[in-house]
Order: structure tokens, then sequence, then C-alpha cells
């Protein structure tokens, strides 16, 4: 999906536009990325295209789901030596609270790295951290 040029320029600037704009679904549903020192907080903005229920207004979980699934393998990407986006193996979520039409960060926490599979764990919220809206569980492949 990204190319090792843009990868390394992400690396080394810190600026993840470049990345993101490479990544359709990314791109879509509205993922940034901030770097504080070796944290990355992902955000996903206040966007219509993203809601599932217009009438509360709530994001729709899927939306929730890809965004969660979609910073994760960006943090692996990150924080591993590899240019390729790691495969998907299991991905378990667990919706806490309605995700308001509100702008939404995540964060990342690599948890257990082996030699072909690391596992992750994300932290979906809005308002404050203390309250997360969703958290989640992945496990990618990974890839030389």
């Amino acid at each position: 999906m990204t190319d090792p040029e843009i990868l390394r320029y992400t690396r080394e600037s810190g600026d993840f536009s470049r990345m993101l704009e490479s990544i359709p679904y990314a791109r879509f549903i509205g993922l940034a990325c901030d770097q504080f020192g070796d944290d990355l907080i992902f955000r996903l903005p206040q966007k219509e295209v993203n809601l599932g229920n217009p009438i509360l207004p709530a994001i729709h979980g899927g939306v929730i789901g890809g965004f969660m699934e979609m910073s994760a393998a960006i943090y692996l990407m990150m924080s591993q030596d590899t240019v390729r986006m790691p495969r998907i193996v299991d991905f378990s979520l667990d919706y806490l609270r309605a995700g308001l039409n509100r702008e939404t960060y995540a964060e990342c926490r690599l948890t257990r790295q082996g030699n072909r599979v690391a596992n992750v764990m994300v932290t979906a919220w809005q308002k404050s951290r203390s309250q997360p809206i969703a958290t989640a569980r992945a496990h990618f492949l990974m890839e030389d």
C-alpha cells in the first residue's frame, strides 16, 4: 500500500500526510496522525460521511473499527523495521459507549512482538481518555 520512499519520508519528518493520502481507506475516513516524541495519537475527524446513525448522531461502528485497525497497522509500520503493511490475523473489538459525531482519538500499545506475530492494544476515546468509546486487540502477521 505505501511505498518505501513515503514510509522513509514519514519516519524522518514525522509528517504523516503523504502516507495517509496513499492509503485509500485512511483518506476516505479522514484519518490523521500526530507524533509526540515516540508516541503516536491517531485522529478521526468529525465527518458526516462517517455517521451510521444520523439521529443521535453517532459514528458508524464499522468506521470506528476500521479506524482502530488502520491505526494499529500504521503504528506497527512506524515502530518496526518494515516497509509493508502488516497483515491482520485477528481483530477483537469491544464497543463501550456511543461514538458521537465529534473528533475521535486512538492510541496503540505493542503488547507482544514475536518473530512472526505482533499483538497491539488500541484504545479510542473522544472527550476523555478515561472514558474510552472502544478498545481492541489486534494480531498481525509480520513479514520481511
